[in-house]
């Protein structure tokens, strides 16, 4: 498996796995999205998420297949980053989404200054607390009535990992 930056070619890809509406096993609110907003999105990047930076890789399998997305964003100044990711249905449950978010995370303690990685996910979404435990990730607590999603308010489990705890690259080496 490898992750890449996301190209201006990806952008039917991302409209694709954006659109699907059964993507997040409903854990999510319903987003849609044009080709032409992602294309807005991509070529102005800060328009993404206000005064924050964020960076898409695209994950593929290692015969090239696109087979989902993964990012991070500055989630509070200074030294707290934020990742998220969606894999398409088709190929959920078979590691992949463990495999990119260990592979981001020991790309982010290799490759940046930050003190702790941390995500959210729905109470109910038990695939990605597996994943992200996999991870090494720990539970720090729950945010109560975190989202609104699909007409009633959600609880969300926030999860994080510290330089601390991570200690060392899972897959990434500091020679790669």
């Amino acid at each position: 498996m490898n992750l890449r930056i996301m190209e201006k070619g990806d952008i039917d890809f991302l409209v694709q796995v954006i659109n699907d509406v059964d993507s997040d096993f409903a854990f999510l609110p319903v987003r849609q999205t044009s080709k032409a907003e992602a294309l807005k999105k991509f070529e102005n990047p800060t328009q993404i998420v206000a005064m924050c930076e964020r960076q898409r890789f695209v994950i593929e399998k290692k015969d090239g297949t696109r087979i989902g997305i993964i990012a991070h964003w500055l989630a509070q100044p200074e030294k707290f980053l934020a990742i998220g990711y969606d894999i398409v249905r088709t190929e959920r449950g078979k590691g992949y989404g463990t495999e990119a978010v260990q592979l981001m995370v020991d790309y982010l303690f290799l490759s940046k200054d930050v003190m702790r990685i941390q995500a959210l996910t729905d109470v109910r979404n038990k695939p990605s607390q597996c994943v992200l435990e996999k991870a090494s990730f720990k539970r720090e607590g729950t945010l109560r009535k975190a989202g609104f999603v699909r007409g009633q308010w959600t609880d969300a489990y926030l999860y994080d990992v510290t330089r601390e705890e991570w200690k060392e690259p899972k897959i990434l080496t500091k020679t790669a």
